[in-house]
């Protein structure tokens, strides 16, 4: 196996393994941001990265993602291999493959209720600045470029998270930017 292959199969294990260990609630953020921390564009990426994906995949797989009704329609559809629950003001909104919540209590309420012990929020912007407060780690794949965008990932302050893990990659024929995985936990 590869460099990114071992580390995203410690990830998996570790995310799938904690939490049953602890028996603590955890809350996760996962995201891609650039260096200027845009994270979209008309309710989209801005790049594509496959490893990213993977690492993306791998994080939240037979976990809760809590996203955003925006985010959600970007996707288009539920993420397979998780509880989808969707974050949205409008009372009257539905999606098949969702539980729907109409704030971000109400949905980590939702994912307890389902015996779930964390959840990963995964946007967008106004979701991440919402949960930020309450997140205990933060999975973040910094591209490392600058990129205009009109949704952003809210400024990590290093007085209140420290950066324990950081690996770098470099562009290839597959990725278009350097990007490190970056593993962010909040200091207690």
């Amino acid at each position: 196996m590869n460099e990114i292959e071992n580390f995203l199969i410690e990830r998996f294990l570790f995310l799938i393994l904690l939490p049953y260990f602890l028996f603590l609630r955890m809350i996760t953020l996962v995201v891609a941001a650039a260096e200027n921390n845009s994270i979209g564009k008309n309710n989209k990426l801005l790049w594509h990265l496959p490893n990213d994906l993977r690492f993306f995949k791998n994080t939240t797989w037979a976990g809760v993602v809590i996203m955003g009704r925006k985010t959600f329609e970007s996707v288009n559809k539920p993420l397979p291999g998780r509880l989808n629950i969707v974050v949205t003001a409008n009372k009257e909104w539905k999606a098949a493959g969702t539980l729907v919540a109409h704030d971000l209590q109400q949905a980590i309420d939702l994912a307890e209720k389902e015996n779930f012990k964390e959840v990963s929020v995964i946007g967008g912007g106004e979701i991440y600045k919402q949960a930020m407060p309450l997140a205990d780690i933060i999975y973040m794949t910094r591209v490392h470029t600058t990129i205009e965008g009109d949704t952003f990932f809210p400024t990590i302050d290093t007085a209140e998270w420290k950066l324990n893990e950081k690996n770098d990659f470099y562009k290839d024929e597959k990725h278009a930017y350097d990007y490190s995985f970056e593993k962010w936990e909040k200091i207690k």
